[in-house]
């Protein structure tokens, strides 16, 4: 695969059955460690609230333990959820992380709301909040580059990266802030006529210097397993394909179970659908498989980074394929 893409790793500390939220939590740690000794660029995590089959609420906190374990792979947040939060406590959060670890801290905000009605209420924040998420975004920033009407503390001078993950209207606000974007599931896949990707475009032809970057930056998301047969890989995809079947259908992401052929076979026709829109829209395989797939992604993108997500109920499985993965970029 010719190209000078990076590789890093979002993980959204999923919940495995049989396993504690505890052990979760800890396995998001180790593999960080593993990440930074194979030689991945970043490793990012994200904030769900009250989702049963994901341990990550606090990206923050699990930032803080992820560097502090670790000691040269830059440490990031994928995203924290701005409607959530104050701007403020977000640069503070974000500034102090990057005090602590200098050179190695990333933010990377979204727009997305709690997924249930008392989820939203819980945390105080209604549907409405998406709508204020580019005048957050501003506010952030003037936190974080010392030019609001108080100071953050500690000082952060702009030199903590921060990254939209865009959907929709996200991408103009990335381009518009001088901001990197990552961009994954319909973005990617959506084209135009001439076979281009139109978000991806439209951040290009719009994006502004900032004190943040010169220029545009581009980290594409995408589900990955790499296995030694192509059936093991799509294997390790199939509990969170069924996962994330089972919320859109019911309401509820649950732990991620072990599923085989078998399994996978007796599954509701509808379930079994969105399965394979989840299947369709990741890149698995052996390695030549996966080669010739991110070969054709940065092609297509023209990506700056690969950041890869995805979670397997098999633990050794998931360890196998970040290793093997490490073949095709080192």
């Amino acid at each position: 695969m010719p190209s000078s893409a990076r590789f890093s790793i979002l993980d959204r500390a999923n919940s495995r059955a049989e396993f504690s939220e505890a052990e979760a939590l800890g396995g998001v740690v180790e593999r960080a460690a593993r990440a930074e000794a194979l030689g991945y660029h970043r490793f990012w995590v994200a904030e769900h609230h009250g989702v049963p089959g994901i341990a990550g609420s606090a990206p923050a906190v699990l930032m803080a333990a992820i560097a502090a374990r670790t000691g040269t792979i830059r440490v990031g947040s994928g995203g924290i959820m701005l409607p959530n939060h104050q701007p403020l406590v977000v640069a503070e959060q974000a500034a102090t992380l990057a005090a602590l670890y200098p050179g190695r801290i990333d933010l990377g905000v979204g727009r997305s709301v709690g997924f249930t009605p008392a989820v939203r209420d819980a945390l105080r924040s209604g549907k409405e909040g998406a709508d204020r998420f580019e005048a957050d975004v501003i506010e952030l920033l003037a936190y974080l580059s010392g030019s609001a009407a108080i100071t953050a503390r500690p000082q952060d001078s702009s030199t903590t990266p921060v990254f939209v993950l865009a959907t929709g209207a996200g991408v103009g606000i990335a381009a518009r802030a001088g901001l990197g974007v990552v961009l994954g599931g319909p973005a990617l896949t959506q084209r135009s006529s001439d076979g281009k990707i139109p978000a991806i475009e439209q951040y290009r032809a719009q994006f502004r210097p900032s004190a943040w970057r010169d220029e545009p930056f581009v980290l594409v998301s995408v589900n990955i397993a790499v296995a030694r047969t192509s059936d093991a890989a799509r294997e390790q995809l199939l509990p969170e394909a069924r996962a994330l079947a089972v919320s859109r259908t019911r309401g509820e992401f649950p732990p991620l179970e072990p599923m085989g052929a078998a399994a996978y076979a007796a599954v509701p026709a509808r379930e079994k659908k969105l399965m394979d829109d989840f299947l369709a829209t990741s890149i698995y395989g052996t390695v030549p498989e996966v080669d010739r797939r991110l070969a054709q992604l940065l092609s297509d993108t023209g990506a700056d980074e690969v950041l890869v997500s995805g979670g397997a109920f098999d633990g050794e499985a998931q360890a196998e394929s970040d290793e093997l993965l490490t073949t095709l970029f080192q």
